[in-house]
């Protein structure tokens, strides 16, 4: 029997130019059926919301719903969570720059195999993590790795955490939107890392 490739949901995508200012979204994982207060302070303003898994509770989704549109991927732990109807892995398209969005992704350097399928079927600029709980920002070969940490419940000594993604339109001459991402600190503020990217 052949085998089916590996794909992701596409939400549609969004190519117009970026007539009101910068668009702005934010980045979590891992909120393990916990809101935490700070957290929609730190999100607002956002256009949308990319959680990569580990949400932990309908309720979670629905409260981030109240904050901004939110796409959401499937962890290990929402696997045992029926009633969260979400997918391993989703693809957006925002005004030219492709995100793939997944829980688990391996490493930069050696992805899982069915992440890997995804990547080279997408190409995408920027993949979003989670599952470690450890907030970092990657670049490999062109390709922007993303883990915002976690903004739930508090793992050993690491921070609470949580990204936001700024998109800007291309540069004159460019093509491609320049973009930056920030992940910073949930409770103290503090900027933990960062990357910015030209066209």
């Amino acid at each position: 029997m052949r085998k089916q490739p590996v794909t992701a949901p596409r939400r549609s995508s969004r190519r117009r130019l970026l007539t009101n200012g910068p668009y702005r979204i934010g980045l979590i994982s891992d909120t393990h059926g916990l809101l935490r207060p700070e957290l929609p302070a730190a999100l607002a303003g956002v256009e949308e919301i990319l959680h990569a898994g580990d949400v932990g509770t309908p309720e979670v989704l629905a409260e981030l719903q109240a904050l901004a549109p939110v796409t959401a991927v499937k962890g290990n732990v929402d696997v045992c969570v029926p009633a969260l109807r979400i997918p391993s892995f989703s693809i957006r398209d925002l005004h030219g720059l492709s995100i793939l969005i997944t829980h688990y992704l391996g490493t930069p350097d050696e992805p899982l195999p069915p992440v890997a399928a995804v990547i080279k079927a997408e190409r995408p600029r920027l993949i979003l993590t989670g599952h470690t709980h450890q907030p970092r920002v990657q670049e490999r070969d062109g390709t922007m790795f993303v883990n915002p940490g976690s903004c739930g419940p508090r793992r050993f000594e690491l921070p609470v955490s949580y990204g936001l993604l700024t998109i800007h339109d291309p540069e004159e001459g460019q093509r491609r939107p320049r973009f930056e991402v920030r992940i910073f600190d949930l409770e103290s503020g503090a900027l933990l890392d960062g990357h910015e990217v030209a066209g």
